[in-house]
């Protein structure tokens, strides 16, 4: 990721650089393609956005590109961005028509989903290939973006969340239909490296009795390769270096805990390898600029 990347930190600033309508939502929002007018967004020095993005692309000629790898699609077909991840496009080109759904990770925070979307591989740089739709399943991915944005458009009630939600979990089902029937006879491509990384990190935030955070040396030598070829690798693929691709996942795990449990915020905090709370609570506000409890009241 250069210097001259855009990093989309909310839903609103997306809006805005597309030039549209500010979002009814804070957390959610589907957009038309042919709605954009006005975008001052120039994504061919690349961007990173701090929410997931499903987006249907129709009469559309031009390339994406993902990491350090192409989409291989030219029209009529959906693309997956998860937060922290960097696409290019080729040239400044937009869409004809088509739609996107953003959705914050806050959003399905405290739900099944928070945890099961890891399951969804086509968010993983593991997978480098847009999915084709038929006619059929665009008619079934876009009947979900408008409830969706059917939803989030009708006064909000207790009930609004878990529509919304669930319709998410339900088109990510859908898709991953789709890409099993896309894929059936393919092997997906992709950079064995991060899957390896995230492999690695995943296993030592879920073993309990693992004291302090892995340090970028341990990392790289787990994978054979030296800090600085890890650091430049993860860059280009997510524009962080390795220490704060560590500290990335350990707030996504934390936030994860502290939404589902009932376990006091030491507890999690050893459970995460600190020795000291107090240093768990430190960089979680840092990263957050909230503490761990204020960040689960939130929830409540």
């Amino acid at each position: 990721m250069n210097k001259n990347s855009i990093r989309i930190r909310s839903i609103r600033d997306m809006h805005r650089m597309l030039g549209i309508a500010e979002p009814q939502h804070p957390l959610v929002s589907v957009i038309n393609f042919r709605d954009i007018r006005d975008a001052t967004a120039d994504f061919t020095q690349g961007c990173s956005l701090d929410f997931y993005m499903i987006a249907i692309k129709k009469d559309f000629k031009g390339k994406i590109r993902y990491g350090q790898s192409y989409y291989d699609f030219d029209e009529g077909v959906m693309s997956f961005i998860a937060p922290g991840q960097v696409c290019y496009e080729e040239r400044n080109d937009r869409p004809a028509a088509g739609s996107s759904l953003l959705f914050h990770a806050d959003l399905i925070r405290g739900y099944a989903l928070d945890k099961g979307i890891k399951q969804f591989e086509f968010f993983s740089y593991a997978i480098n290939e847009a999915l084709y739709l038929s006619k059929k399943e665009e008619r079934t991915v876009e009947g979900i973006f408008r409830n969706i944005r059917r939803e989030y458009e009708a006064p909000l009630d207790r009930f609004s969340q878990n529509v919304m939600v669930s319709q998410i979990e339900v088109l990510l089902h859908h898709c991953d239909r789709f890409y099993n029937r896309q894929f059936m006879s393919r092997k997906p491509a992709g950079n064995e490296l991060l899957v390896k990384l995230d492999t690695l990190l995943d296993t030592h935030f879920n073993n309990h009795t693992t004291i302090g955070l892995p340090t970028v040396k341990e990392l790289a030598d787990a994978l054979h390769v030296s800090p600085s070829y890890l650091s430049d690798m993860l860059r280009a693929y997510t524009g962080q270096n390795t220490q704060q691709h560590i500290h990335h996942k350990l707030i996504e795990k934390a936030k994860q805990i502290l939404s589902s449990s009932n376990l006091t915020i030491a507890e999690i905090a050893y459970q995460l390898g600190f020795e000291h709370p107090q240093s768990f609570s430190k960089i979680f506000k840092r990263k957050t600029n909230v503490s761990p409890l204020e960040f689960r009241q939130s929830f409540n």
